[in-house]
């Protein structure tokens, strides 16, 4: 994947949906966020594929997933009506894909918008007895793993 956001560790799985008898495959990995990334390489059936997504996103929600990408690559762009009509919406494209989106729950997604540019900060804070502020994270990949760190945020777009 061409940005951090969505790169993974975890090794490939694929899930698999009857369709009229026939065996479909979607490859998918988890991202670091507890999301999934549809990444199709191969060409498919726009009906076998809506009927796929279909049971995955089912599963999914099931399962507490709650953002779901889908890259699809140019040659593939049969693929993109079967994907908006179960929901999913433009993120960004690039010159030789188009990544789009979903959230699961029924909340206001927090899904990242497109990176053009990102706003960080960090901060130290002190207080009079010389003790320092630390954080743990409660999302991300370092969510229970006890490590203590500096508050840390981003701004959204807009909220300047």
């Amino acid at each position: 994947m061409s940005a951090s956001i969505y790169s993974t560790t975890v090794d490939a799985e694929s899930a698999m949906t009857k369709n009229g008898g026939d065996v479909e495959l979607l490859p998918f990995v988890y991202d670091k966020h507890g999301g999934i990334i549809i990444e199709m390489t191969s060409p498919m059936d726009p009906q076998a594929f809506s009927a796929s997504l279909k049971s995955l996103l089912s599963k999914w929600r099931e399962q507490g997933i709650r953002g779901v990408w889908i890259k699809l690559p140019i040659s593939l762009a049969n693929l993109i009506q079967s994907a908006v009509e179960e929901g999913f919406w433009y993120h960004h494209a690039e010159e030789t894909y188009l990544m789009l989106a979903y959230w699961l729950p029924n909340t206001p997604h927090t899904l990242p918008v497109n990176a053009t540019h990102r706003v960080g900060v960090g901060a130290f804070v002190m207080n009079d007895k010389r003790e320092v502020l630390v954080v743990q994270e409660k999302s991300g990949v370092l969510k229970g793993l006890g490590i203590w760190k500096f508050p840390t945020g981003v701004v959204e777009p807009g909220k300047i």
